[in-house]
């Protein structure tokens, strides 16, 4: 299985995760000149942007510290396009959620939804 479709397979189970945990997918693999986002879902009132991570075992970290700043700063530029080009008002509730998933030895996936898993970060504050 190449990157590309390994990346496609853990999406897949993260959406399927989502809904049965009561998320709507709305889109999949948004894109702009941006970035992307994975996920963006409905979970309740709150439009939710996802970045799926996946890590085999724990050798090199958990799934979820890979979403790092720049990655962050991505993600909410993204989501700034996304709200303008559907007429999002800015106050409209939103979150950005992390979907990490380990697969163990055994061949387990333990799959864990980290919900405001980080803060917006306006274009004019962020730091580098």
């Amino acid at each position: 299985m190449n990157k590309r479709e390994k990346g496609t397979y853990f999406e897949e189970l993260a959406c399927n995760y989502l809904k049965e945990n009561g998320a709507t997918i709305l889109f999949r693999n948004f894109r702009c000149r941006a970035g992307e986002i994975d996920i963006i879902a409905k979970d309740g009132r709150y439009i939710s942007f996802i970045e799926v991570k996946y890590r085999t075992g724990s050798k090199f970290g958990v799934a979820e510290a890979a979403v790092d700043l720049r990655k962050q700063r991505t993600i909410c530029r993204v989501s700034d396009f996304f709200r303008r080009q559907n007429k999002i008002t800015a106050d409209a509730a939103q979150r950005f959620d992390v979907v990490a998933m380990m697969r163990e030895d055994d061949g387990t996936v333990h799959i864990k939804w980290h919900k405001n898993a980080f803060s917006y970060i306006p274009l004019n504050k962020a730091s580098y």
